[in-house]
């Protein structure tokens, strides 16, 4: 599914089309996502986008009535196009615009959303998140004092939400390697010292991420139609039986939590 980093590269891509534009329309094709479409998304109709912002995976219409949340889900895309282009199968939300752009939700899995959040509030989708990792309320010392007394793997324990958001399968296993941080590993039993280069690697990880355009997924496209190339650089993931970079040995798979975890059982500890 697309993560932090596709979903920051889909800000970055829409911000410039939509910002302080003023949305003409709603049109909702198929109500029935991951949760069902709101009608209250059709208040957003007639003001304008003060800022597209991000929250997690969550992208954010801000306007002054309130902000259109979208998630893309496990195939969901982006893009802005003129109100002309043929629709494809799977668009299943227009949001349109004065100028004549339109952004458009194609989602083939409908496991996106499209919700609402009114001014001053927090969706309850969002109330439980911790902190934004690119951010300097992601510390190791944070890390730290979380871990505490936790028997879970280290790998598990980054990719929780509730601990810090936006660190997925892709950038959990490429962080760890970084870190040398065995991703089987008791999260409790890391040192803070240990957590302390974890951290920065998840910071410089997820930040190059973002400046490549976003890892090549299978079912990301961004909003130019362009892939990511920050797949070329993965050390790790995707990569089981290849020799690993540092000392030549054979990268092993493992599974934790459902999620394939590739690992060099030299480096890591």
């Amino acid at each position: 599914m697309p993560e932090l980093p596709e979903v920051e590269v889909s800000r970055l891509g829409i911000s410039p089309h939509i910002t302080d534009q003023k949305i003409s329309k709603v049109i909702v094709r198929n109500p029935n996502l991951r949760w069902p479409v709101p009608d209250d998304v059709k208040s957003a109709e007639g003001q304008v986008v003060d800022s597209v912002s991000r929250r997690a995976k969550y992208l954010l219409l801000n306007t002054k009535v309130g902000s259109i949340i979208l998630h893309l889900g496990m195939s969901g895309n982006l893009r802005v196009v003129d109100k002309s282009v043929p629709l494809l199968k799977h668009d299943h939300i227009d949001i349109e615009f004065d100028n004549g752009a339109v952004l458009r939700l194609n989602d083939a899995r409908r496991f996106g959303a499209c919700l609402w959040q009114v001014p001053d509030t927090e969706h309850e989708l969002m109330g439980k998140l911790g902190p934004e990792p690119l951010t300097d309320d992601f510390t190791d010392i944070h890390l730290f004092e979380k871990s505490r007394n936790k028997q879970v793997a280290v790998k598990n324990f980054i990719m929780d939400n509730h601990v810090v958001v936006g660190v997925g399968n892709i950038y959990a296993n490429e962080s760890l390697f970084k870190a040398g941080i065995h991703p089987n590993r008791a999260a409790g039993k890391i040192s803070k010292k240990r957590y302390e280069v974890l951290t920065q690697h998840i910071k410089e990880t997820l930040a190059n991420a973002i400046e490549q355009g976003g890892t090549t997924l299978k079912d990301f496209i961004q909003t130019d139609g362009k892939p990511g190339y920050f797949a070329q650089e993965l050390l790790v993931y995707g990569r089981s039986g290849e020799a690993c970079v540092k000392c030549d040995q054979k990268l092993k798979e493992i599974r934790l939590g459902q999620r394939s975890t590739v690992f060099c059982g030299h480096c890591q500890r």
